[in-house]
């Protein structure tokens, strides 16, 4: 099973969450755009770009964040924070 869990932060709270599991047998890369892909669904977000920094803390870490500089629209919150919490 894996699990990603997708968290929006505004002034150092959180303000919405939420958990995507997925059981496929794609790779771990497929997983993790599929799960950010229904996080942003589900929080009426627009994808956002994945920048080198991001690239290489979630590589490191499992777990980045997205503020707005990886954003085209504006956004009303501080960040978007994923995090892989379980894996295969």
């Amino acid at each position: 099973m894996f699990r990603l869990w997708a968290k929006k932060w505004k002034d150092n709270r959180l303000v919405q969450d939420m958990t995507v599991e997925n059981s496929d047998s794609d790779t771990r890369t497929h997983k993790v755009f599929h799960a950010l892909d229904t996080a942003c669904y589900a929080f009426d977000l627009e994808k956002p770009i994945w920048l080198d920094a991001n690239a290489e803390e979630f590589k490191r870490h499992a777990r980045t964040r997205f503020t707005q500089d990886n954003f085209i629209e504006r956004i009303e919150f501080d960040f978007l924070e994923i995090q892989v919490i379980e894996e295969d």
